[in-house]
């Protein structure tokens, strides 16, 4: 008997054999066919998935600049690679713990700085991700179940969006993934040491997005407890083994941040009080559930049900569905959901120890929670989050057709124990494979409904697909309810056409996302979509037409040529969508809150600027939103100037906000300082502290725009910005302004 069926027994505790349903014995392949054909179509998904991965990838230049220029600050310097400094000389780090840049930078190191050394790190973890994915769900339900889960992770649009971007996301969901196989592999024989691997796994999760990898702690946990094969407080010092184990895996590093004198490292970006514990519980933690999340431009509903904030759309158990998250993840999550219940009651009161129902409760798990709590959030939502739930997405559909197949054709009656005696058959077990196959041709027909309700969201794109994607699932899930009563081909043909219907509309969207170039802090997958960031999100760094808010209303480009401000009205009075002004010049837009008028960024709006919808009156300045979503790209003299006597200074330049800061870093390759980290809050440095890197000469430039000011946080970046423009004199260099701070180096 092969390993995986053995089950340990602890006197006392009730374990039996595994269901039926899960030996691969029951539906075994023809002899020799399994290893003729599994490899193969192994290899054929992992080089198609690395092909769309993969193809064209420098398009995207250094994709999020934010995390680009951390990588690229961590290659050349250990301190900055240890602690993900956004700049080489260790002013701040970014607002994540490390992980992912530790990734990049090795990259980098070894490969230059270019932009496939930063991103081909994120496709190999996607390749990765649908191999592992295979290989947890080809234990127990079979190679077909396996390869159907990695072909659905594999095209999810969100999925090719953030395995060919450089942000956590991509090295998150394969650790993710690594802790839900060495689940599977613990519940087999309760290993004490594959449990304890996917504590480890997931506190590592941490170490990549923090508190988001702790999602699925009590999903891993509360499985293992219920379906592994061995006595009840063995399995509970097992998990408490585990749980040490994340904390040992995740923690080791907090450790060493608090415990080293703040003087001694950069300041934690993120947070308003240089602590990564705040950091952990506030910015990144609890605030990203309430709202509560201070210095950021984001969220601030407070309240579970209500809007999320500007960044975040609408809350509520319909937000995977809605137009900006639907076309990213929900094309199969129907499926999904309907395949769970199905899997669930084919499972029906089995062992406890069964595993096609403990498979079923860790992926449904996996998806029930995370969803929810990207439903209900109130703080910053970004709908490329959801990769998160593509893996369960993939491992449930495969997991659920593959059930639902085998249940399609009735089980030989039992021998009858007398050649007299009638065999009886439950009028249950006649009516199960009607029931199957209706089930899979009703989850077939919900899929390629919604995905005709999905491609109608953007009406000009290939509009045949729609059509052609609706008249195939039809006809494919009226062959499945044929099938029944025909030959086994015809059921074959039918599952085939439904495949290729269901698939169509998502790989259409992952082919038009792996053309696209992306750029910015806020991606999105597939086309320009009603009610959505539009085409994804900013592609080539800004969408023609505007940056669209969700129910907010559009602000134009970079702010250079007039925004569109929700509710607002024009400084002629005319009700027209509260278009103002650009740089320069500044505007005053009435009814924003904060009282529409704030003090200007050098460079940015002189007479200040406050966009309604930012908590505090956010600042629009220099960049407009590319001062703080996207880099600025420095001009050939921009950067000449820069690069002058760099040797002689510690930062070459500041200016407010990372992602201002990681253009011209990245164009020159020295240390730009990032004044108050990614939305230009954080208090890092202060003004007296500023004002000390001028005395002493560390500081070459300023160069004015960039950051906004929202939701509480610090007004240190205000203040220097303030202090630089009453100070120095300013010279304008290709249309930014920036400010010689040598020149007064020995009077401050």
């Amino acid at each position: 008997m092969d390993r995986t069926d053995t089950l340990s027994t602890t006197p006392g505790d009730p374990v039996g054999p595994p269901h039926p349903s899960t030996r691969p014995e029951e539906h075994p392949p023809p002899a020799g066919r399994a290893a003729t054909w599994t490899r193969p179509a192994l290899l054929a998904l992992l080089l198609g998935t690395g092909l769309l991965y993969l193809w064209g990838l420098g398009a995207s230049g250094w994709a999020n600049s934010f995390y680009a220029a951390a990588a690229q600050a961590g290659s050349v310097s250990g301190k900055a690679f240890f602690y993900g400094s956004s700049d080489a000389a260790n002013s701040i780090t970014v607002d994540k713990t490390p992980a992912s840049l530790w990734l990049m930078a090795l990259s980098v190191r070894i490969f230059g700085l270019n932009s496939w050394a930063m991103l081909v790190p994120q496709a190999l973890c996607g390749v990765a991700s649908v191999g592992v994915l295979y290989a947890s769900v080809k234990r127990w339900y079979g190679p077909v179940a396996g390869l159907i889960a990695g072909a659905v992770l594999a095209v999810t649009p969100v999925a090719t969006l953030m395995f060919r971007f450089n942000n956590p996301d991509a090295l998150l969901v394969l650790l993710l993934l690594g802790g839900a196989y060495a689940t599977v592999r613990a519940l087999e024989t309760a290993s004490t040491r594959w449990i304890v691997l996917a504590g480890a796994l997931i506190g590592f999760g941490f170490l990549t997005k923090m508190l988001q990898a702790f999602l699925l702690v009590p999903v891993f946990a509360a499985v293992y407890l219920l379906a592994a094969p061995t006595g009840l407080w063995r399995r509970v010092r097992q998990l408490l083994l585990a749980g040490l184990a994340v904390v040992v895996s995740a923690g080791w590093w907090v450790a060493v941040v608090e415990l080293v004198p703040a003087s001694a490292r950069p300041y934690v970006g993120g947070s308003q009080g240089n602590s990564i514990l705040e950091l952990t519980l506030g910015y990144n933690g609890l605030g990203r559930i309430t709202g509560d999340e201070v210095g950021s431009v984001g969220g601030g509903a407070g309240r579970m049900g209500g809007g999320g904030g500007p960044f975040s759309g609408r809350t509520g158990l319909l937000r995977m569905f809605d137009g900006e998250v639907g076309g990213q993840i929900s094309w199969l999550l129907p499926a999904a959901l309907i395949l769970l219940v199905a899997g669930l009651l084919v499972a029906g009161r089995a062992a406890r120890t069964d595993r096609t129902r403990a498979g079923l409760l860790l992926w449904g798990g996996w998806l029930l929670v995370t969803g929810l709590i990207f439903s209900f959030m109130s703080g910053i939502f970004h709908a490329y989050y959801t990769v998160a739930l593509a893996p369960a997405v993939g491992a449930l559909v495969g997991i659920g057709v593959t059930l639902l197949w085998r249940q399609r054709r009735p089980r030989p009656a039992p021998a009858a124990a007398a050649p007299e005696e009638p065999v009886v058959v439950p009028r249950w077990q006649r009516w199960r494979p009607l029931a199957a196959t209706a089930t899979l041709a009703a989850t077939l027909a919900v899929t390629v409904w919604w995905a005709w309700v999905l491609l109608g969201r953007s009406p000009d794109w290939y509009p045949w697909l729609r059509a052609v994607v609706l008249v195939a699932g039809l006809l494919g899930a009226a062959l499945l309810l044929l099938a029944v009563r025909l030959p086994r081909w015809l059921g074959a043909v039918a599952l085939g056409v439904g495949a290729a219907a269901a698939l169509a509309g998502p790989a259409a969207y992952a082919a038009q996302t792996a053309a696209t170039p992306h750029t910015g802090s806020i991606p999105s997958a597939g086309p320009a979509v009603a009610g959505g960031f539009g085409r994804g999100g900013f592609p080539g760094g800004r969408p023609p037409g505007g940056m669209g808010f969700p129910g907010r209303g559009q602000f134009s480009g970079d702010g250079r040529n007039g925004a569109s401000v929700p509710g607002g009205e024009s400084r002629n009075g005319n009700q027209d969508g509260g278009r103002f002004p650009g740089v320069p010049g500044g505007a005053q837009v009435p009814g924003a809150p904060g009282g529409g008028q704030a003090p200007g960024f050098p460079g940015g709006f002189p007479g200040g600027g406050q966009l309604p919808g930012f908590p505090g009156g956010g600042r629009e300045a220099g960049g407009g939103m590319g001062g703080l979503l996207d880099a600025r790209e420095p001009s050939a003299a921009m950067r000449e100037l820069l690069e002058r006597d760099s040797d002689d200074y510690t930062w070459v330049a500041a200016t407010i906000g990372s992602n201002n800061a990681s253009g011209y870093q990245l164009a020159t390759g020295d240390p730009v300082m990032p004044i108050g980290g990614f939305n230009g809050s954080d208090p890092s440095p202060t003004l007296a502290q500023f004002q000390r890197y001028v005395a002493e000469g560390k500081i070459h430039y300023f160069v004015g725009g960039g950051g906004f000011r929202a939701n509480g946080g610090s007004s240190a970046s205000q203040e220097i910005s303030t202090w630089v423009e009453e100070t120095f004199t300013a010279q304008t260099v290709d249309g930014v302004t920036v400010y010689d701070l040598s020149t007064g180096a020995g009077a401050s």
